[in-house]
C-alpha cells in the first residue's frame, strides 16, 4: 500500500532524539512491505523558511505536503503530531487523491487541555483517530467525523534490544530508574521524593532529570535503561484507561522490571507476572523492596514482560493494526488491545 506518513521525524536532532513512537510506526509500516513516504512537517517548515525560522515556514510546509501527495498519490495518509498541517490542507489532500483515507494518531495525554483541543480539532477531518489512551476514555470525542480507536505504545526490536532481565542486579549500575523533567499537570514528584528519601540508602535509585541529575536522551537514555534492574512508570496523571507514557514500553522492552499504577487497568491486557501494579506509594515501596531482595523473581517477571511486549505489542503488529483499522479490513492478528478492549 502507498502511504504518506506525516509526523515529526526529528531530523534536526541529528541522532539525539526524544520519544520516537513516530519512527517506530514508520519502521513498522516498512517492515510490513508498505511503500511509505515520510513527511516531517516541522523540519520541512524550518528548511523552507527564511533564516531557518520555523514559524515563517508554516505555509510552505503545507504547500510541500500537497505537492508530495499529488506526486505520490497515496491510498492512506497517517498524520501524527503535526500541528503545522492544517485541516484545510487535509481536505485539499482529499481533493487531490479521491478515495484516500486520512487518519490521525495522537500519543499525548487527554488531561492536557491543549492536546484535548488538538484531538477534537483533528477529529473533524480525519476518518479515524488513534489515541494512546483506552477507548473507554474516547467517547468525549464522539460525534465528529472520526472513528475512535486505541493504539498502544509498542516496542521495536531494533530499538528495545537490551535485556536487563538476563543479567543479575549486581552486574547492573542501577537498582531503580525514573527519568522525567516534566512537572506540568502532575504530582508524581511526591512519589519520587518519598522513594528517594526513604529507600535511597537501600537501593541505587537513578533519577535523570531530578535531584540535580542531568536528563538523558537518545543513546544515553537507551544505555541508562540497559543498566537498570527496575523502573518506575509514573505518569503525570493516573487512572485513565490504558493510558501510559511511552516509557512503559521502553523500560519493559529492555527487560527492566516495570512498576505502574493499577488504576489504568493494564491487568486486562497483560498476563500475570509481567507488569507490577501498585495502588499506593506504601505498596509501591513494599514491592520495590520485595523484588530488590529476590533477584530471581525480578528477572522472571521482567523477562516475561519483555517477551510479551516483543511478541504481542511490537511495532510491526502496531503498524499493521493501524493500516487494517484505517482501511476497515479484517484483522489479520488477534491484537491484545482489541481482544480485551471491552
Amino acid at each position: 500500500m502507498r502511504i504518506v506518513h506525516v509526523a515529526h521525524q526529528q531530523y534536526r536532532k541529528y541522532g539525539y532524539t526524544r520519544v520516537n513512537w513516530a519512527q517506530k510506526l514508520f519502521y513498522g509500516l516498512i517492515k510490513n512491505d508498505h511503500h511509505v513516504q515520510p513527511f516531517s512537517d516541522r523540519d520541512v517548515a524550518a528548511f523552507e523558511a527564511p533564516f531557518g525560522i520555523r514559524d515563517l515556514g508554516v505555509k510552505k510546509s503545507n504547500k510541500r505536503l500537497l505537492q508530495t501527495v499529488e506526486a505520490y498519490q497515496p491510498e492512506l495518509v497517517i498524520v501524527g503530531h503535526c500541528d503545522i498541517i492544517s485541516n484545510d490542507t487535509l481536505e485539499e489532500v482529499r481533493r487531490l487523491c479521491p478515495g484516500v483515507v486520512i487518519v490521525g494518531c495522537n500519543n499525548d495525554p487527554l488531561f492536557v487541555p491543549e492536546n484535548d483541543a488538538k484531538i477534537r480539532h483533528r477529529c473533524d477531518v480525519v476518518d479515524a483517530m488513534f489515541v494512546s489512551t483506552g477507548e473507554r476514555e474516547l467517547q468525549r470525542y464522539a460525534g465528529a467525523r472520526a472513528r475512535l480507536l486505541h493504539m498502544p505504545n509498542p516496542v521495536d526490536p531494533s530499538v528495545e534490544f537490551y535485556d536487563a532481565s538476563a543479567r543479575p542486579a549486581a552486574e547492573l549500575k542501577h537498582d531503580l530508574i525514573f527519568c522525567s523533567k516534566s512537572e506540568a499537570y502532575t504530582e508524581r514528584g511526591r512519589i519520587v521524593q518519598d522513594i528517594h528519601d526513604n529507600l535511597a540508602n537501600r537501593i541505587r535509585f537513578h533519577t535523570p532529570g531530578s535531584f540535580g541529575v542531568p536528563g538523558v536522551w537518545g543513546r544515553d537514555y537507551d544505555l541508562a535503561l540497559a543498566d537498570s534492574a527496575m523502573g518506575l512508570n509514573l505518569n503525570r496523571q493516573e487512572g485513565l484507561h490504558w493510558y501510559s507514557s511511552a516509557r512503559m514500553a521502553q523500560m519493559a522492552g529492555n527487560g527492566v522490571l516495570t512498576f505502574t499504577d493499577g488504576s489504568a487497568d493494564f491487568a486486562s491486557m497483560f498476563p500475570a507476572e509481567t507488569l507490577v501494579y501498585f495502588d499506593s506509594v506504601e505498596e509501591l515501596k513494599e514491592k520495590l523492596l520485595a523484588f530488590h531482595h529476590d533477584d530471581d523473581m525480578r528477572r522472571h517477571w521482567a523477562g516475561n514482560c519483555r517477551q510479551y511486549f516483543h511478541r504481542e505489542i511490537n511495532n510491526k503488529l502496531y503498524a499493521q493494526y493501524i493500516v487494517e483499522a484505517s482501511m476497515q479490513l479484517p484483522f489479520s492478528h488477534p491484537y491484545v488491545w482489541q481482544e480485551n478492549h471491552g
